[in-house]
């Protein structure tokens, strides 16, 4: 499995959104506007620039709005497949696992609200046949958000969102690679987060990690907002 174009990237695109106030009062945070662009369509053409080809949008929040933008992403060079959570948003581990059937052997999963600098191909190309999972992180030491991984001598030892300790140093980068095999473990139709499988899969030993040197940018916050328009403006620049 070393074929960019046939893997697709289920990106979380879901939520509420609640912390950017009235910005997503009437529109969905993936179509904010960032740098005079909708923020989805820096993601999405950023994608196709690496190589990918399928992306499937996991929505919730104003799915229709995402639907009526993105369309079958034939404008982007892209197919884009859409998992609705429904009337009941379930949160990432729970959207996940509902986009099960429009999974082939794997999938990358990326966050709704992160600018990435990252080379996808390289990452792909770490990722152990063994492994049923691989996750990016960044020797983040609590700067951009709280540190949640302990990685140590290229070696992912520890992962939680809830419980940190003094070795965390890294961050989850916001771009992880998962086997259909993983995501079934993921309990069908119920809430959870992403998390809870990431830190079993890590605790079991199979889930990888792969180091990135370039920090992340993200959209979750007003400050984050202001950030990524300005590393976009600069990129462009």
């Amino acid at each position: 499995m070393n074929d960019l174009a046939s893997i697709p990237v289920l990106i979380l695109a879901g939520g509420k959104a609640t912390r950017l106030g009235e910005l997503t009062q009437t529109m969905p945070k993936a179509l904010i506007p960032l740098a005079g662009r909708p923020f989805l369509d820096h993601q999405l053409e950023g994608l196709y620039a690496q190589g990918v080809r399928e992306v499937i949008l996991c929505v919730g929040h104003f799915a229709d709005q995402i639907r009526l933008h993105v369309g079958d992403g034939s404008r982007y060079g892209l197919r884009v497949r859409y998992s609705d959570d429904g009337p009941t948003l379930r949160g990432t581990g729970g959207a996940v696992r509902r986009a099960l059937p429009l999974i082939p052997e794997a999938c990358w999963i990326l966050y709704g609200d992160s600018l990435l600098d990252v080379d996808y191909a390289k990452v792909l190309a770490a990722f152990p046949a063994a492994a049923l999972g691989l996750m990016t992180v960044f020797r983040n030491n609590n700067s951009y958000d709280k540190s949640n991984v302990v990685f140590r001598d290229g070696r992912l030892l520890r992962y939680s969102k809830h419980d940190p300790t003094p070795d965390m140093t890294h961050i989850d980068y916001g771009l992880s690679l998962l086997r259909r095999a993983a995501i079934e473990r993921i309990p069908p139709e119920q809430t959870c987060d992403l998390a809870e499988l990431y830190s079993t899969l890590v605790s079991s030993g199979e889930m990888v990690g792969y180091e990135v040197t370039q920090r992340f940018y993200e959209i979750g916050s007003p400050a984050g907002l202001k950030e990524a328009a300005e590393y976009l403006l600069r990129r462009a620049g």
